[in-house]
């Protein structure tokens, strides 16, 4: 399992977590600043559980974001992943880091996040930890992918796992250009018609590999 999906999983299982009185909760308790808005904290806890906890303890979203532009502005993307961290910027607040979440997913209109002390009646100060799903132009996300986030254990991997980065890296391959040095044999060998010079940089399956071999032994 990737930090990502471990992640996750960290804060899925804490999802339907409620404070105590007076705003008490664990990751206050564990964090050393207990009774305040706890968001952050949740963050900073999951993190930790998985073993790369982050590399500035604060309880604010704002100074983490403003650390991480200062020491670390290569972690702030455009393009989230699993398990990287939400820093939302509600409409109409007093603050331009209001909120902060665990990423999901995200659709061309919404995005999907797990939150520490939310509800739908108080998106940054509810007391519960949900999956919260909002809408892109509300949530106004940045996202910080801390170093670490992406690391494997190679050995962990299961076959579906392998499976699926063979696809992906397959797929980038097949999105690159043709290079000057192969034109000229790839052209001949689409005019004689054994292969349609599709794809040329991506992975060949024993299959198509034995099909184009018939191809050739046959012109």
């Amino acid at each position: 399992m990737g930090k990502s999906k471990e992640i996750l999983a960290i804060a899925t299982r804490e999802i339907g977590y409620h404070e105590g009185a007076g705003k008490h909760n664990k990751y206050g308790e564990w964090f050393g600043m207990d009774y305040v808005a706890w968001c952050m904290e949740f963050v900073q806890w999951v993190y930790a559980q998985a073993e790369i906890p982050l590399p500035y303890k604060t309880p604010s979203c704002g100074e983490l974001l403003r650390w991480y532009r200062a020491n670390q502005p290569e972690c702030i993307s455009e393009t989230p992943v699993e398990g990287c961290i939400v820093i939302f910027d509600f409409p109409n607040t007093q603050y331009s880091t209001d909120h902060t979440g665990i990423f999901v997913k995200k659709t061309d209109m919404k995005i999907t996040t797990i939150d520490g002390n939310t509800t739908g009646g108080n998106d940054s100060n509810g007391g519960w930890v949900q999956q919260r799903t909002r809408s892109l132009s509300y949530a106004n996300p940045t996202y910080i992918i801390p170093k670490g986030l992406d690391d494997m254990d190679v050995s962990k991997l299961s076959n579906e796992d392998c499976y699926e980065i063979l696809l992906k890296a397959n797929e980038y391959a097949a999105s690159l250009a043709t290079p000057q040095w192969m034109k000229p044999e790839l052209d001949e060998a689409v005019k004689a018609g054994i292969t349609d010079g599709t794809r040329p940089l991506a992975m060949c399956m024993r299959g198509e590999a034995s099909i184009m071999c018939k191809r050739a032994a046959q012109k």
